[in-house]
């Protein structure tokens, strides 16, 4: 009898519940902060290396982070300026400019950070012209969820939400190589110099820990409280004490008083 408690909808529904979170928790949520974890990982690994490794030219499908040079001109009438920017904990703007190479490819630059000014774009210098040789790290294009291309503001220069080469290739009808160059300090072009990142761990990792135990604690929470119904006077038991009228306490009550006062 107790076993058909447990079928109660009720009971059902916070079984379900209890599978669902839990299964969220450890199929989900913990790998993916385990996931975010080893990028960092990897991202500190390539930066740590990067110090060390030399500058080599820059060719296709060079690793992120590395250290490169690259030989051309840029192409200043293909400028996009990526918005909504934060860095070092203040907002910026940062300025990319495709880079035609010597032996004709098109690589998008990023040469740095210029802080708003009334919440506009500041006055900056123009990339120089003709021949230059730049020093740069490789970076990774970034990606917008909602795939948007760049747009002109009111003083007719192009905006972007992120620094991407495929949309400044969209929106400029120039052919880009995948990832764009961050400009080093002293280098022809650059503006504000973008730091590295931190190379911390990050809390990912405790993170994941944190959900795997919440998934365990949800399991060991519905086998303990299913134990619980399963015992005599549960929650969900139909076999409950049959209450007492009041007559009967009072009869029992004076009986109780006959036992002790026998006359």
């Amino acid at each position: 009898m107790r076993l058909r408690n447990l079928l109660q909808p009720g009971w059902l529904g916070l079984t379900a519940l209890v599978i669902v979170f839990a299964a969220a928790c450890f199929a989900l949520l913990a790998p993916w902060q385990f996931h975010r974890h080893e990028a960092r990982k990897t991202q500190n690994d390539e930066i740590t290396a990067s110090r060390t490794a030399p500058p080599e030219p820059w060719r296709p499908g060079i690793k992120e982070w590395r250290l490169v040079t690259a030989t051309g001109e840029f192409l200043p009438q293909h400028e996009v300026i990526a918005r909504l920017r934060t860095v070092q904990g203040e907002p910026a703007y940062e300025v990319t400019v495709p880079f035609r190479l010597t032996d004709g490819r098109i690589v998008l630059v990023d040469r740095g950070f210029l802080r708003p000014e009334q919440s506009r774009v500041p006055s900056y210098a123009a990339p120089p012209a003709g021949q230059v040789q730049l020093l740069g790290r490789q970076r990774a294009d970034e990606t917008d969820s909602e795939n948007r291309d760049a747009f002109t503001d009111e003083s007719g220069k192009r905006q972007a939400w992120k620094v991407d080469s495929r949309m400044v290739a969209r929106s400029t009808g120039v052919t880009i190589e995948p990832g764009y160059l961050q400009l080093e300090l002293r280098t022809p072009g650059v503006l504000g110099p973008l730091p590295l990142p931190e190379l911390d761990a990050g809390p990912y990792f405790s993170y994941a820990l944190q959900w795997i135990a919440f998934g365990a604690m949800a399991i060991l929470g519905w086998l303990y409280f299913t134990w619980r119904e399963l015992l005599p006077g549960g929650t969900l038991s139909t076999e409950r004490p049959r209450r007492r009228s009041v007559a009967e306490m009072v009869a029992e009550e004076e009986a109780s008083e006959r036992a002790l006062n026998p006359s």
